[in-house]
């Protein structure tokens, strides 16, 4: 078998998706953008869901280096906006994914489970780095508090392109920037006043 004929299919169709959506494209679009025949892509991958499976293994791998949070210093307003950006970055180039999230799970028991781990992880990185934040002296907020936003920052990255799509934004691109700081808006009525005021300069100077 041809790794980078593999390879290819791969980047072609994760391309072709993001475009056109998954559901649009089938392996004879795949087949006819990389000017192959069908039976080609077959040696490759058994049917459409073969190469989502393989995409979702890029993602879960590009996921995973995102979350990693800080070790051995405490965390700062820099690292969760540096975070941020990897995990939406991360939900862009894999944004068809999060288009139509509901039915490509529902087909895939096995893609279920593991965007389920990518959630727990997820939901643990963002307790882990609201807490640090708060140990840190940075914002002040209860356990009770730090679960809630921990949630809610976790729904809304989850979401938001959905979201943004649902209202009209054509520019994707834009609504990623928008999705990162309205997550920020989320932390900032905990944050003590010097820290609003540092993130509300780091707002201000990426939206210019």
């Amino acid at each position: 078998m041809s790794s980078k004929t593999s390879q290819r299919i791969l980047d072609v169709a994760l391309d072709l998706f993001n475009e056109q959506g998954e559901s649009t494209i089938s392996t004879n679009h795949i087949a006819d953008e990389l000017d192959i025949s069908p039976g080609n892509l077959y040696y490759h991958y058994r049917n459409k869901d073969d190469i989502i499976e393989q995409l979702f293994l890029r993602f879960e791998s590009r996921m995973d280096d995102a979350l990693r949070v800080p070790e051995g210093r405490e965390v700062t307003l820099e690292d969760v906006w540096l975070q941020l950006h990897l995990v939406f970055e991360c939900i862009w180039n894999y944004r068809f994914l999060y288009r139509d999230l509901v039915n490509i799970l529902s087909r895939n028991r096995s893609l279920r489970l593991k965007f389920a781990r990518i959630l727990k992880r997820g939901s643990s990185n963002a307790h882990f780095i609201m807490k640090g934040l708060n140990d840190a002296g940075s914002m002040r907020a209860s356990a009770e508090e730090i679960e809630g936003l921990s949630t809610n920052i976790l729904v809304l990255a989850t979401f938001w392109l959905n979201f943004a799509s649902v209202r009209g934004e054509k520019d994707e691109q834009r609504a990623v920037r928008q999705g990162i700081v309205q997550v920020m808006m989320l932390v900032s009525p905990f944050l003590r006043d010097s820290e609003r005021v540092h993130l509300h300069s780091l707002i201000a100077a990426y939206k210019d």
